[in-house]
């Protein structure tokens, strides 16, 4: 997502490359480096959180304030300095437009409405009741009949039509909003997060070969997203399996740095063309998985080599 590692080398080195054009996007470039590389420290903690306490409420509330707050910074940043000025360059197009979509992806993982996620935080229960509390019972009559003599006094006591309300309910923001609702508006951000995907795509198939790293980047955390927020396994399994496919088709060199980037994302793709399927390549239910397609073996050593970083793979938490 927004804390890539190799979105992170692009945004430095394409920071640097506009420096002396435009100071001012590189500037604005510099600083989405920054919330990046911080976003990055807390989404492995929210990640390790959410491993250690299965089945709870989701990470720390704190923690879960301080990645919405840095995510609704960089994408505020992005869509008001950078996305107007990328328009003449490649790939620093690509990234914006990438970079546009990994930060909703994070509200629909932390922020959404309903939530899509195991990562979201839990919304107050609905507590609002019919009646005013601590009011005394109305009066049940015993009788056979209604007592007519204080039935004057019962209507005097009536409100007037315009003071007639519904249910008594909490104040503003105390009601269903999620705990992160004074950061940021809720709603429901996965039709916009995958309109944004789907854009982000295009344009890196359109703009680059296929085995760019900074394509790679954008198609790992799209089948991430398809995976985990949209659960479309199948389609997930299917755009992993694609791209290692058009990685190994493509005819351009890269240079040393790109390959090593591309090798690795390769090995998530790999991995993530596998999830949900047992080890047969069937589904886990017990139905066979149309998209089993197995990853090529050259890809599994650098897998494991990557295993044991401190930050999650590229597109995953």
């Amino acid at each position: 997502m927004a804390s890539s590692e190799v979105d992170q080398k692009f945004l430095g080195k394409l920071a640097k490359a506009v420096e002396n054009d435009n100071p001012l996007l590189a500037q604005i470039l510099f600083k989405i480096l920054g919330l990046s590389l911080n976003l990055s420290s807390q989404l492995v903690t929210a990640r390790k959180q959410r491993r250690q306490d299965a089945g709870q409420q989701g990470p720390d509330l704190d923690l879960v304030f301080h990645i919405i707050w840095l995510a609704r910074e960089g994408l505020m940043l992005l869509e008001q300095y950078v996305l107007p000025m990328v328009g003449n360059y490649v790939e620093l197009k690509v990234l914006a437009y990438k970079l546009r979509a990994s930060f909703l992806h994070i509200f629909v993982l932390f922020h959404n409405t309903p939530p899509v996620s195991t990562m979201a935080v839990s919304t107050p229960e609905n507590h609002t009741s019919t009646t005013v509390p601590d009011l005394p019972p109305n009066r049940v009559d015993k009788g056979k009949g209604i007592a007519r003599d204080d039935e004057d006094d019962l209507q005097s006591l009536e409100p007037p039509r315009g003071m007639e309300g519904g249910p008594v309910g909490p104040p503003p923001g105390f009601g269903l909003e999620p705990p992160t609702a004074f950061l940021l508006k809720p709603g429901d951000y996965l039709p916009k997060a995958h309109e944004y995907f789907r854009y982000a795509v295009d344009l890196a198939e359109k703009m680059l070969w296929g085995s760019h790293s900074l394509r790679l980047s954008v198609k790992t955390e799209y089948a991430a997203f398809l995976y985990e927020c949209v659960h479309d396994a199948e389609g997930s399994r299917k755009l992993a399996n694609a791209t290692i496919a058009e990685v190994y088709n493509a005819t351009e060199g890269v240079d040393d740095d790109m390959f090593t980037d591309a090798c690795e994302l390769v090995a998530v793709l790999t991995k993530m063309g596998k999830r949900g399927l047992g080890s047969n390549n069937t589904l886990r239910s017990g139905a066979q998985g149309s998209s089993g397609t197995q990853g090529t073996p050259q890809a599994e050593p650098l897998h494991a080599t990557t295993a044991d970083r401190s930050a999650p793979p590229p597109g995953m938490i």
